[in-house]
């Protein structure tokens, strides 16, 4: 089986990965040519893969290119997996998706499955991408090839769950369509999970990354008035997590990253709007969301007031710069706009993250505070804990720095956390 991937980032690559692995014949697309020129030799550009990795799908017979032209033979399997942003005015970006299924249908031929694995609103599958390879093509869906979609279920940096043993979900544009994708990623998945069609298999994307997102929304809305409460939402989050049924565990935090939760929801409101409704869970949830790293730095202020100390001209150091923990992801960080109102007030930012070398802010380079945490931590007047990389242990923490706001709860177990007045939480 000759497979095409078409975007070869955080999703497209590990797709790829396991294909080459089951022996499938694999090339990945991708518009940039440092990407392809970097997989060709070796190296990885994603935090999954590493360059051994990368060298290993190589010598499997994977490659990759630029030019459509240089696939041959045609492929019996095209996977779009490119990025779904947001556009200026807070709505779908499907540009690169269009763009993409352009080139794909330049590779389309009878019997051939094409998926789109790149998140976006219901419908889209069947109003965007069927036309597009049906007008270009001459051919028709269910009858000449075959259409589905399947949602991308990447965590990066998740070593416990990765594309074989994460349930796949499918959904065709008929049931044929659902049954050739299901056979495809069932040499690559261990469990693949049928949809009734497309649009369902579109809406369980959003509906998972949706209960996420208000979720993380209710915690950071309750961490706010706990802490003007005098409650330990920490303490009570781990005590609610003792219920065996009922609850989830979600924790606050400076805000919330990456691709899926602060983007992908914004794609069901989109679709829910253009039927004249509100969206008014989302839309709360975004807007609660968006405003904890004015939070953030609302309390970092009051931290320093208290020791006598101003915003302006106070070192200031921020741990962790990528949207989670133990990644180098830089997507959507709420690291950026919490040093962004630091530095308008005043502050001298410097960072710390094991993954970044090196991190702007609006074209300003901010200094890396060096490998050593514990100088770093003692020549700061207040340290911000933003993600939580394994490496900032408790013990570091809290016994190097002179004053530190933790807002991942980092140090929430630790015996020293809440003593005096060094350490305080989110």
């Amino acid at each position: 089986m000759n497979v095409v991937i078409i975007g070869l980032g955080y999703v497209g690559l590990p797709l790829a990965q396991e294909a080459v692995r089951v022996g499938l014949n694999v090339t990945g697309l991708d518009i940039r040519e440092s990407t392809v020129d970097g997989l060709n030799a070796g190296r990885s550009h994603v935090d999954d893969l590493s360059d051994a990795d990368i060298s290993a799908m190589v010598a499997g017979g994977f490659r990759a290119a630029t030019d459509v032209a240089s696939v041959a033979p045609l492929p019996d399997v095209t996977v779009i997996c490119v990025p779904t942003p947001l556009s200026e005015s807070d709505g779908p970006d499907l540009t690169a998706v269009r763009a993409a299924t352009e080139t794909a249908a330049k590779l389309l031929k009878p019997g051939a499955l094409i998926v789109l694995e790149s998140t976006t609103y219901p419908g889209t599958t069947d109003e965007v991408v069927r036309p597009m390879l049906e007008k270009a093509s001459g051919l028709a869906v269910g009858i000449d090839f075959h259409l589905a979609f399947s949602p991308e279920r990447i965590d990066p940096g998740n070593e416990r769950y990765g594309i074989r043993n994460t349930p796949k979900v499918v959904g065709g544009i008929t049931p044929a369509c659902t049954d050739v994708a299901a056979a495809f990623y069932g040499q690559v998945c261990d469990t693949v999970v049928a949809a009734k069609s497309a649009r369902e298999a579109e809406m369980a994307k959003l509906l998972e990354n949706t209960y996420r997102h208000v979720n993380i929304a209710l915690v950071n809305e309750m961490a706010i008035f706990c802490h003007e409460l005098g409650v330990d939402l920490w303490d009570s989050i781990r005590c609610a997590a003792t219920k065996p049924f009922g609850f989830q565990a979600f924790y606050p935090g400076p805000g919330v990253g990456g691709h899926c939760i602060p983007i992908d929801p914004n794609y069901l409101s989109y679709k829910v709007r253009s039927l004249g409704y509100p969206f008014r869970f989302v839309e709360l949830a975004q807007e609660i969301n968006d405003r904890m790293p004015r939070y953030v730095v609302e309390r970092a202020q009051q931290l320093l007031n208290r020791e006598g100390r101003a915003v302006k001209g106070a070192k200031v150091l921020v741990l962790g710069v990528t949207y989670k923990a133990d990644i180098a992801d830089q997507r959507e960080s709420p690291a950026r706009p919490v040093a962004r109102r630091l530095l308008g007030m005043g502050a001298e930012l410097s960072f710390h993250d094991p993954y970044v070398h090196s991190w702007q802010v609006d074209g300003v380079n901010v200094p890396d505070a060096g490998d050593d945490l514990a100088a770093a931590l003692a020549a700061a007047d207040l340290a911000i804990v933003l993600a939580d990389h394994s490496a900032y242990d408790p013990e570091t923490l809290t016994g190097h720095a002179r004053l530190l706001f933790d807002t991942r709860g980092r140090t929430r177990d630790h015996a020293g956390a809440r003593s005096g007045l060094a350490v305080e939480l989110l």
